[in-house]
């Protein structure tokens, strides 16, 4: 009797529970649904913008601004003048040397700083620390006069620029060391002791033990390096100043959009855009899984 009595309450339950968990799984399938359409407009609405410059950068028919978006007539014009006709390639190579010279300087500044503050414990660590941390709040415009100044005097200006603005980008890296100073938090400080104990120097530490193990914040480092002197423009048009064989591409392509050049050279200023977004696309696809992973690993502790 007792038996049949739980074998009927059971199977009084079962058809309530299973709808329930078909309720739960149609409201999961719902919410994804909305998210992914959101996911999806969003996506459309941020690429928009993109999509239509690619457009306009094959667009020959003419070289002003037009009020349809479809071209009339597709063709390389646009790049064949890009390359040919213009100092784009003498920026994009500028651009070039500067990215590749700030990461590789950024890397040992910002590791350096990031591993000694954190394995390292001295009188007055914290606070420098926290005026690292003040100092850093303060916007880089700010000593544009002095810097100008003294660049001026040294011979770093102008068609040397390149030169002044990789010493701008990386001299003051090191106090960019929140997130990669979180990231070595994250790796256990018994590693350090064992090899140590073993022998090894504090180089040898930082650069045969933490390195192999810290790619993800290598790679995030570079990417950061890299980048800045793409998108630089207040800093580089002032210590370029109008000075074409120091221009970065920011600078240069900045100049075609003056009213006396922006009908002839509209279509140029798309095509160039779009030759700019190319290297730094194609290295941040490569690189993305490396950058995801330094940025949530120094989030930890940082």
């Amino acid at each position: 009797m007792e038996k049949n009595t739980v074998t009927s309450v059971d199977a009084g339950l079962s058809p309530q529970k299973t709808r329930r968990s078909m309720g739960a799984k149609a409201s999961r399938r719902l919410s994804n649904t909305a998210i992914y359409i959101v996911l999806a407009l969003i996506t459309v609405i941020w690429l928009f913008p993109f999509f239509g410059i690619l457009l306009e950068s094959f667009r020959v028919e003419t070289t002003q601004q037009v009020s349809y978006l479809w071209p009339k007539q597709f063709g390389f014009d646009n790049y064949i003048k890009l390359i040919t006709k213009t100092d784009f390639m003498q920026w994009f190579v500028n651009t070039g040397i500067m990215g590749v010279a700030t990461a590789f300087f950024q890397v040992f500044f910002i590791l350096s700083v990031s591993y000694a503050l954190s394995r390292m414990r001295f009188k007055g660590r914290q606070g420098l620390m926290n005026i690292m941390l003040i100092l850093g709040m303060f916007p880089g415009f700010l000593t544009m006069i002095l810097i100008y100044k003294v660049f001026a005097e040294a011979g770093l200006t102008m068609e040397m620029a390149p030169v002044g603005l990789i010493i701008v980008y990386c001299a003051s890296s090191g106090m960019g060391y929140y997130v990669s100073k979180g990231f070595f938090d994250t790796i256990p400080k018994s590693l350090d002791e064992a090899a140590r104990v073993d022998g090894a120097t504090r180089f040898q530490v930082f650069y045969k033990v933490i390195m192999p193990m810290a790619k993800p914040i290598v790679i995030y480092t570079i990417l950061m390096g890299f980048m800045a002197p793409w998108g630089d423009f207040m800093t580089a048009s002032y210590i370029i100043h109008e000075n074409s064989e120091g221009m970065n591409v920011a600078v240069g392509m900045y100049e075609w959009l003056s009213k006396t050049n922006l009908n002839e050279y509209y279509t140029t200023f798309c095509a160039g855009g779009v030759m700019v977004a190319l290297p730094v696309t194609a290295v941040f696809l490569m690189l993305q899984k490396y950058y995801v992973e330094g940025v949530t690993g120094g989030a930890v502790k940082g």
